[in-house]
Formats: structure tokens, C-alpha cells, sequence
């Protein structure tokens, strides 16, 4: 997966925004104001990832490019390494995940209109 390829596959979600608000260098997706993904637009080298507290620890278990969210909540927020071993429908599945995790914590009215 290449930037672009992440960058589509993001957008493609209902109600996601794009914006750069820790500065240029980093691309931040963001569902009903909150993150569930961001990224270094120059490298692209990982990419942070919410998930359930469980399953990250499950993950970074399982995987060598799974590790504690950098510079984030480390029981919330995981960084998948990008081009060291994650298979593009693995990488999807963890954005996925991210995506529904902070869908689900907005109130259900703001759900309602991001579902339609």
C-alpha cells in the first residue's frame, strides 16, 4: 500500500475528513471530529491505528510490525509499520477496525448521519 492507496481507501469511508493538524508533515483522518488514523505524508513509514486494548496486545504478539501507538495512548493506539510484512487486506482490516471503533464512541446521532 503507498500513501495514495491509503489516503483513497480512508476518504472512501462515510463521513471522513482529512486535515494536517500537527503541521504539514503529518495527514490526519479523522470520523465525527475524532481520529482513527494519521501518518508522516513525507515517509510513510507507519501508520497509527486505533484499536480494541485486547486485540493490540493480541496483535503486537502476533506481528513484529505491529507496535505501542507512537507518541499515543499506548493502550489505544497502535503503529503498523508500512512495507515490512503487512499484506494490503491486513492493513485495510486494521483501518477498518480504527474506523469502527471511533464510530462507535460518537453519540449514536451523529452515527445515524454518518451511516446514511
Amino acid at each position: 500500500m503507498n500513501i495514495e492507496d491509503f489516503r483513497d481507501y480512508c476518504l472512501a469511508k462515510p463521513g471522513v475528513t482529512e486535515e494536517t493538524p500537527f503541521g504539514p508533515a503529518t495527514l490526519v483522518f479523522k470520523v465525527g471530529g475524532k481520529i482513527f488514523a494519521l501518518t508522516d505524508i513525507d515517509t510513510f513509514g507507519s501508520i497509527n491505528l486505533k484499536c480494541d486494548p485486547e486485540r493490540a496486545v493480541e496483535l503486537r504478539e502476533a506481528h513484529d510490525y505491529v507496535l505501542p501507538g507512537f507518541h499515543m495512548n499506548k493502550k489505544h493506539w497502535n503503529t503498523v509499520l508500512v512495507g515490512t510484512g503487512a499484506s494490503i487486506s491486513q492493513l485495510r482490516a486494521l483501518i477498518d477496525h480504527s474506523y469502527e471503533l471511533v464510530l462507535a464512541s460518537l453519540p449514536k446521532a451523529a452515527r445515524v448521519i454518518l451511516e446514511q
